[in-house]
């Protein structure tokens, strides 16, 4: 097993190496730009690894495998193959490599092939280095290097040289404020906004090791843990943690990120938002939640944590759904999406602690059907500002007709990912709704009603992105570039989702998953069938009224002016702390240096000055001293 392991996560970064190193050469040899090849090999060498260790035992099994790392702190490389390791593995590897050949033709013509190809490759190597660890510090190397690897990738274009790379409209202003951002400074907002939650989350890690001797995640007594510290503690120590995978999924209110981070180019949008990085934070809570098993525990902080991130998901979600029907940008409309399903994501996940496991294989399903459906429609964006030369929603059906492959399979993931009955997502949909109307003794028909309403909000921005696109937009002049390798790309990853209807379906097929048996018993509730028509009217609507005209609909593509948030009022709360801080050092500085030097140099001038060797000056000293004191004793008795 050591050197499946080690194959797959060093393959892509060597695959990537001759690339990188033959991007050093000034100037660059045209031969160069044939190297990626070795790449993309990579990424399949881990593909085929992950797909070794999905087939290697079933799925339900879990296998553990240990190596020593630092044994006399009971730190080891710990990697553990489980349900959830064992698929999402392969949908990170698979739609890595679909990406990667996308990306042979999508990017050929860049001007830092090294660079990209090195992170991209790191990217898929951190992630499945999360996905596969139990060890929370091994997994937090993973998760540091998808930290810097999306730095290198989203700004990626630091010229800042290119309009097609921006997000929001160049040049304009809101309030004093440039609404508008480039690749370099959507980089620094994405690693700076990380660095907010990541923080919090490393300080927990060494709080869990400190208070049970351990780092592996399937090893901890959660319950025992919980128990230890008490429901304060239980609470501020998990919180903590979320911080990270929270600003990791882009959850309220650290969000903006996700949106500025379109500047970097379309392949690493379309693996950010489908299998990595921000997938990361949700998968993250799933396999705790898989091992915490908090419907077993009886915590008044583990279950206060759960209701936070319960409705912390279900409103992100509805925010992103809202944001996106009002967005005209086609990569941060996805974008906006993204957020939106990491939203429910989470919410669905959380709702295990009252439900059972069934919700965390819901929301585990739901990621994976989202993540071959967002793919899809972020590698037909590229191939569209490609031909287009913008990157803003137009075209009409010219551009169906020129775009044919495009347009199937935007047609396909789209119709796949709304919910619309009896298709793909609908199953995991009706399971979610399902899940929702559980809590109806916790917390009423809220969460259900906030699940409804953005599933119908969710199906209407995917039919706006068709309309704009291919039907009902404005026509614009074609630039062919190709496109074929871009097109097998998509085109393989849209039939996917055909796919995944099939294993959904066929409950007493070879698959014969639990779960799966009821996502399908779900589909048939009239209540799931009744959200189904619901979202399915919202989707016709909208495929022939894609435009939100309103002053509300202009607001939600300001993304109701949250950047307001990251590049206003925060950076001003910074600034103000920085200066707190600063006056701190100034008295600490005054203090040591100034104060407390002077004040001895005056208590040892002053006793110098005693000291002269006159016997006589030291008696009349001891004299004024006995006088004194006899003073002031006279007058405490007198006081007394």
């Amino acid at each position: 097993m050591i050197e499946i392991l080690v194959a797959m996560f060093l393959a892509p970064i060597i695959g990537s190496l001759p690339v990188a190193f033959s991007w050093l050469l000034d100037p660059k040899p045209e031969w160069a730009r044939k190297l990626p090849i070795f790449a993309v090999l990579g990424l399949f060498v881990s593909l085929l690894c992950s797909l070794q260790i999905l087939f290697s035992s079933p799925l339900e099994e879990a296998l553990k495998v240990s190596y020593p790392w630092l044994p006399e702190f009971n730190i080891n490389f710990v990697f553990i193959f489980d349900y959830l390791s064992k698929v999402m593995g392969v949908l990170t590897a698979l739609i890595a490599f679909l990406i990667g050949v996308y990306g042979l033709e999508y990017m050929k013509h860049d001007y830092r092939l090294g660079w990209y190809w090195f992170f991209f490759n790191l990217f898929t190597a951190s992630m499945l280095l999360v996905v596969y660890s139990d060890n929370l510090l091994m997994l937090l190397i993973g998760w540091e290097g998808l930290g810097i690897a999306s730095w290198g990738l989203i700004g990626h274009w630091f010229r800042d040289d290119d309009e097609l790379s921006y997000v929001g409209e160049i040049g304009r202003k809101v309030a004093g404020m440039n609404y508008f951002w480039s690749p370099s400074l959507g980089g620094w907002r994405a690693i700076s906004t990380i660095r907010v939650g990541d923080m919090p989350m490393f300080f927990a890690i060494a709080a869990i090791f400190f208070l049970t001797g351990t780092l592996n995640i399937s090893e901890i007594h959660w319950g025992e843990f919980a128990e230890k510290v008490g429901s304060f503690g239980i609470f501020v120590i998990m919180f903590a943690f979320l911080l990270g995978p929270f600003t990791k999924s882009a959850q309220l209110p650290f969000s903006e990120w996700l949106m500025t981070a379109m500047t970097g180019p379309t392949t690493v949008s379309a693996l950010l938002h489908s299998a990595t990085m921000v997938a990361a934070g949700t998968y993250l809570f799933m396999r705790l939640s898989w091992y915490i098993e908090p419907w077993h525990i009886h915590s008044g902080g583990i279950e206060a944590v759960y209701v936070l991130v319960l409705f912390l998901g279900l409103i992100s979600a509805l925010y992103g759904a809202s944001v996106a029907l009002g967005c005209l940008e086609r990569k941060v409309l996805l974008a906006a999406s993204t957020m939106s399903s990491l939203g429910l994501m989470f919410a669905t996940t959380a709702a295990s602690a009252w439900v059972g496991k069934i919700a965390v294989l819901v929301g585990f399903w739901y990621l994976v059907t989202h993540a071959f459906a967002k793919a899809t429609l972020f590698l037909v964006a590229g191939h569209l500002i490609h031909e287009t030369h913008d990157r803003f929603c137009v075209g009409g059906r010219e551009v169906a007709k020129h775009l044919k492959f495009a347009f199937i399979a935007t047609i396909i993931a789209t119709l796949c990912l709304s919910g619309i009955p009896p298709l793909t997502a609908y199953w995991v949909k009706s399971a979610m709704d399902g899940v929702m109307h559980s809590l109806e003794h916790e917390f009423g028909y809220l969460p259900l009603a906030l699940l409804v309403l953005t599933s119908t909000v969710y199906s209407a921005f995917l039919a706006k992105f068709l309309s704009l696109n291919f039907i009902k937009g404005k026509e614009v002049h074609l630039h062919p570039h190709g496109g074929q390798l871009m097109s097998l790309a998509y085109m393989i990853m849209a039939l996917m989702l055909f796919l995944l209807l099939y294993l959904y379906l066929a409950t007493h097929g070879f698959t014969k998953l639990h779960e799966f048996e009821h996502f399908f018993e779900e589909g048939f509730v009239t209540s799931s069938l009744a959200v189904g028509i619901i979202v399915l009217v919202s989707y016709t609507v909208t495929l022939y009224k894609p435009r939100l005209e309103s002053p509300i609909g202009k607001a939600l593509g300001d993304r109701l002016y949250m950047p307001f948030l990251n590049d206003l009022i925060v950076p001003k709360i910074g600034w103000a702390f920085a200066k707190l801080v600063d006056y701190g050092n100034r008295l600490i500085d005054f203090t040591c240096h100034q104060a407390i030097p002077s004040l001895f140099e005056v208590y040892s001038l002053g006793i110098r000055s005693i000291q002269s060797g006159s016997v006589e000056r030291y008696v009349k000293v001891v004299v004024a001293v006995v006088l004194i004191v006899f003073l002031i004793s006279t007058a405490v008795g007198v006081i007394l």
